[in-house]
């Protein structure tokens, strides 16, 4: 089974799982066609950031494929530099991709690329998606020769259902497929990368692309109830903020209390918990610069003593729902997760992502995007030369040492879409279609780039009584449509331990689809 938010990409999983190809083929498949099909949302320029279940080994391995800061500093830097050179940080989605089928696919590197390749050279239909993202952003495509020869190639923007071709992307993929690494990192792809970034104002350097490692980590883990918790570490820290929460969480009676769309009780603990967890995690670092105590982070102790000093904090004033600030509308910003577990049993969850608004900064080389990574240092700012700090959240919850649930979500409302789905399959017992068709809370507004505003959106179909209970307690709600985009996409799969049946559901908040062979 291969759930993702492009229906092409989980069909390509899909051929490369009916080839003999296992899960980390079938993931990574879609994730690179995803950089085709959906150049708004991801790059090669990006992070892939891959969690995997090895059925045979029974152990389960995490590769950090995201970016790094360049060696050079970057002094004074704010939103504004996204749209230039300066917000261009060190890829990893590419290094990330060659480490992780080096490590763990069956099928040759070719043939897992093979349907990227074809999509760009021979094209594919441009979505409403897609094409509303072109039309928002076509000022900054439009500013280069290589992006209107690309999105533009009549002077105008395509038409939603006309034919997108990307044929520099398809050779880069090609030489990918041919030199991986080599060519990406010390070739012509990292020369013509650091030039463009250096005319553009940036600090990339063939020094910084050569340096450039994938890691492999261990993944954080905990337990929840009766199973077992696994997410990505620090400075990929967002599952290891799903272990943080869910440890949390545990605490409550929520047999008593019951789902969040229904008790204003539940619904505002959750949200104090989510809140609390993201805010602490942008302290964190890169570990390799700043210890990061992992053990004492996951650990029941420090779960219980955040859990208490949030009850004692809690508002006891109450607020009135009317007089909170309102959201205003922004760009969309951009990133995807693919899951797929396969016959063997083995189970892989990929993020990757552009890790800012798509086309930023108008920038292409290769004929791929030139993404403004360095939205992210406005948050945490790295040291020069380290790995940056990003709630990306590959997470899989286990049983006997077996994953039951792999999951993952894009957006910034990431974190709550996971932790209120997991809730539901595993405390409230929805299946996995009732969860991810339920209203959710979680995503937040931000204004100039990255989090320089935030308030928390709650989706207009879990009853006013419920949200303005939880919004007196001082929670500044802000009522967005049901299904909204940014509360993202939840990509998982649930596997029954009893049969190995597999279920999994598109998540109608953005074009997702799951497949099955």
């Amino acid at each position: 089974m291969v759930i993702c938010t492009h229906p092409l990409a989980s069909n390509e999983a899909l051929h490369v799982l009916r080839e003999g190809g296992n899960a980390a083929d079938a993931a990574l498949a879609a994730a690179v066609t995803q950089t085709v099909v959906e150049p708004h949302m991801t790059s090669l320029t990006g992070c892939l950031c891959f969690l995997y279940y090895d059925a045979e080994r029974g152990d389960v391995t995490y590769c950090n494929g995201n970016v790094d800061h360049p060696m050079a500093a970057t002094p004074g830097f704010h939103a504004g530099d996204l749209e230039t050179g300066r917000g261009v940080a060190v890829p990893g989605f590419w290094a990330g991709f060659q480490a992780a089928h080096g490590r763990h696919g069956a099928l040759p590197r070719r043939r897992v690329m093979d349907g990227a390749i074809r999509y760009a050279r021979d094209g594919f239909e441009t979505h409403p998606f897609l094409w509303g993202e072109i039309f928002a952003q076509n000022e900054k495509i439009g500013r280069t020769a290589e992006g209107r020869e690309i999105y533009m190639p009549t002077r105008a923007v395509p038409r939603p259902g006309e034919m997108l071709f990307q044929r520099r992307a398809a050779d880069t993929l090609e030489r990918l497929a041919e030199e991986g690494n080599e060519f990406f990192y010390r070739g012509a792809f990292a020369e013509e990368l650091v030039n463009k970034v250096a005319a553009a104002g940036g600090v990339l350097t063939r020094a910084d692309m050569e340096a450039y490692e994938a890691r492999w980590m261990m993944p954080a883990r905990s337990t929840y109830r009766d199973y077992e918790t696994v997410g990505s570490p620090p400075p990929d820290s967002g599952g290891t903020h799903i272990v943080e929460m869910l440890n949390m969480i545990e605490l409550l009676d929520l047999e008593r209390l019951g789902p969040p769309t229904e008790n204003p009780e539940t619904l505002f603990q959750l949200a104090q918990i989510v809140g609390h967890v993201f805010t602490e995690g942008a302290k964190q670092r890169d570990p390799r610069s700043y210890p990061v105590p992992l053990e004492r982070i996951v650990s029941k102790d420090y779960a219980r003593m955040r859990f208490e000093l949030l009850q004692m904090s809690n508002a006891t004033t109450e607020a009135d729902p009317s007089s909170l600030p309102r959201a205003t509308a922004v760009p969309q910003p951009g990133s995807t997760q693919v899951t797929v577990a396969d016959a063997q049993g083995n189970v892989c969850t990929i993020l990757h992502s552009s890790l800012s608004l798509p086309w930023s900064n108008g920038l292409f080389a290769g004929g791929v995007s030139v993404c403004a990574a360095g939205a992210h240092y406005l948050r945490v700012m790295p040291k020069p030369g380290d790995r940056i700090t990003a709630y990306v959240a590959p997470n899989m919850v286990l049983a006997n040492g077996k994953p039951i649930l792999a999951s993952g979500s894009p957006s910034v409302g990431l974190l709550p879409a996971i932790i209120q789905n997991t809730i539901n399959l595993l405390d409230f017992g929805l299946d996995i279609e009732a969860s991810v068709h339920q209203p959710r809370f979680g995503g937040f507004d931000y204004k100039a780039g990255f989090l320089d505003a935030q308030q928390t959106m709650i989706e207009a179909d879990i009853a006013a009584s419920v949200r303005e209970a939880a919004a007196r307690r001082g929670i500044a709600w802000s009522v967005v449509n049901p299904w909204n985009w940014f509360h993202g996409s939840f990509e998982g799969i649930r596997v029954d331990p009893d049969t190995g049946e597999m279920t999994a559901c598109g998540d109608p908040r953005r074009t997702a689809q799951a497949m099955a062979l």
